[in-house]
């Protein structure tokens, strides 16, 4: 009994241990390296006529969401966001061009996916609504998911021939901005049900938005779902994974022949410590030594805290036994 009862603080330590290292292996495939297939958009484009003979996946739709939580009801979108879609109106006119009000939005949820409407409803943040349903959207209508900030360089055609991709700002995390894909694809399903068991409120607004429904959960579910795949086979013609389409901006990275960013024209969902993931996100290598020294520091004082402890017991158990002489 005396041994279990000195063991029993190492229990909770182990098990903290084992959920702080399981978290930093989530956070490691989150952001550094990712499955899938990297390709660029000059690599796109330079492979079109290539495949144009080949079935075409995506359908000819390109989705957009507007939810207006500032002033509520008011579907006008802002003169740059309008100014920055009409560029993919313009290249785009065999497109069918849909934009998705708050309305619109939650009696598609109400219409087509009604179990998870409670969880849309419950959103603590608008923002996260905007995630789920630009998910829901692949899964059901298929076609090309860009956000109001994001315009077109050219005609989208020579991506409607891969059956799914994100974008990948190829420094972090995955991009949910512009998505695409043919409708029902399986990566849809696993996603859009495992936004259930990721609905956790984790204190700080930057990291419950990006976790529970945003970029951060995004590229979790797609580590998840690579997981699952059989490993590709060089002699096998079917590919199973899936793509990444490379928008990186900075200097002498590919450019950006497909997409355009409208500067200045995102962020309307930034909180207070958006600016301290920022930083973060840019010395990401020097974070995470830190925060594994913090780690290693916290558990050598807490084994010190505990042997000491337990020295100071075995000295009162001494200093108490009878006949002991002072």
């Amino acid at each position: 009994m005396r041994i279990s009862l000195r063991l029993l603080w190492v229990v909770p330590l182990v098990a903290c241990l084992g959920y702080v290292l399981s978290r930093l292996l989530v956070f490691k495939q989150i952001f550094f390296a990712h499955a899938g297939i990297a390709i660029t958009q000059p690599e796109v484009v330079a492979a079109y006529p290539g495949i144009a003979e080949n079935p075409q996946h995506i359908p000819k739709i390109i989705h957009q969401v507007f939810h207006n939580w500032k002033v509520p009801g008011n579907d006008t979108l802002p003169a740059g966001w309008a100014e920055t879609r009409q560029t993919c109106i313009d290249l785009n006119p065999h497109f069918e061009i849909k934009l998705w009000t708050e309305k619109a939005s939650r009696e598609f949820i109400e219409a087509q996916y009604p179990w998870f409407l409670n969880t849309y409803d419950g959103y603590r943040y608008p923002v996260q609504r905007v995630d789920a349903v630009k998910y829901f959207l692949m899964q059901h209508y298929g076609g090309i998911y860009i956000d109001l900030d994001n315009g077109c360089n050219s005609d989208l055609t020579p991506l409607l021939y891969y059956p799914l991709w994100v974008t990948d700002g190829d420094r972090g995390t995955l991009s949910n901005n512009i998505i695409g894909s043919r409708p029902n694809h399986p990566f849809w399903d696993h996603l859009t049900r495992s936004l259930l068991s990721y609905n956790w409120n984790w204190l700080l607004p930057f990291v419950t938005i990006s976790y529970a429904s945003g970029q951060w959960f995004e590229t979790a579910v797609w580590e998840e779902y690579h997981a699952m795949l059989p490993p590709p086979e060089k002699s096998s013609p079917h590919e199973h994974r899936l793509y990444r389409v490379l928008m990186d901006g900075r200097p002498g990275a590919d450019p950006w022949v497909l997409f355009n960013w409208q500067a200045g024209g995102g962020g309307t969902w930034n909180n207070w410590d958006n600016q301290l993931f920022w930083a973060i996100g840019q010395h990401l290598f020097l974070f995470s030594v830190l925060l594994f020294a913090a780690i290693a520091l916290v558990v050598w004082l807490g084994l010190r805290f505990v042997r000491r402890l337990r020295i100071r017991r075995r000295h009162v158990r001494l200093e108490g036994r009878p006949g002991r002489v002072v």
